[in-house]
């Protein structure tokens, strides 16, 4: 790894935008964090570094959001994420870096549209949807921590309040992240050097998450989501460019 300060400038944005949504907006737009640092690192890196970090992150945010849980879309979700984990981990391994870029690329402008859109919002689904969107929410968190995007999906028809969706979707990721531990352990992805860099980035995590609890008081969700959607499209095309070179 070459650590220059436009790698620097990078991975403290991606932990910044990560830490104030998974604090202050469910999640969903956290997903921009590996594709971001995935422009001047490997993919595998920014899993790698990210995940000790995210749990920082859920400690914070657990406290704030714990007791606004619903607990039967966790007992829906949950299972089926954690198959999705294991298949994740089944996997590893078996995608190139530019195809893992590719494919990264591809989910940004998909998820990037899709929250544009909204096309599902306001519907009622039955609850095997729920399963299915928790499978996919562990699969995709495993590869890229991004699990928001399919837990997002199913939850914005679940007609929760505003601090029942947040404190559904805190516990729902910050499980998925422990889980997480075990797989990553065994690939070796959690070694000296990722760690040292996301305990140098704990100070960063920390400032995301505060953030994250004051602008979802005071700045209209709809426009935060609007400024990250539109950067993850970007970021999508720049992610398929690099890896079809």
């Amino acid at each position: 790894m070459v650590y220059d300060w436009q790698f620097i400038v990078l991975i403290i944005i991606a932990v910044l935008i990560t830490g104030i949504s998974k604090s202050g907006f469910a999640g969903g737009v956290g997903v921009v964090a590996v594709p971001l640092i995935s422009l001047k690192a490997s993919p595998v890196f920014a899993v790698a570094v990210m995940l000790p970090l995210l749990i920082v992150m859920d400690l914070f945010s657990l406290k704030a959001w714990w007791r606004h849980r619903v607990g039967f879309v966790l007992w829906l979700m949950l299972p089926p994420a954690v198959l999705g984990v294991a298949v994740g981990y089944l996997t590893y391994g078996r995608l190139d870096e530019d195809l893992l870029k590719v494919l990264l690329g591809v989910f940004s402008i998909l998820f990037g549209l899709w929250g544009l859109l909204k096309p599902f919002r306001g519907r009622v689904m039955p609850t095997w949807v729920g399963g299915v969107s928790g499978g996919i929410a562990g699969f995709t968190s495993f590869i890229a921590h991004a699990g928001g995007p399919p837990l997002n999906f199913y939850l914005l028809q679940c007609r929760l309040s505003k601090e029942q969706f947040l404190g559904t979707a805190v516990v729902f990721l910050a499980a998925i992240n422990l889980v997480k531990l075990v797989p990553y352990g065994m690939l070796g992805l959690l070694n000296i050097e990722n760690l040292t860099v996301a305990l140098l980035l704990i100070p960063v995590a920390w400032l995301g998450v505060r953030l994250g609890l004051v602008i979802q008081k005071r700045l209209s969700s709809e426009l935060f989501f609007r400024i990250i959607l539109v950067l993850l499209i970007l970021l999508g095309i720049r992610l398929i460019l690099d890896g079809i070179r």
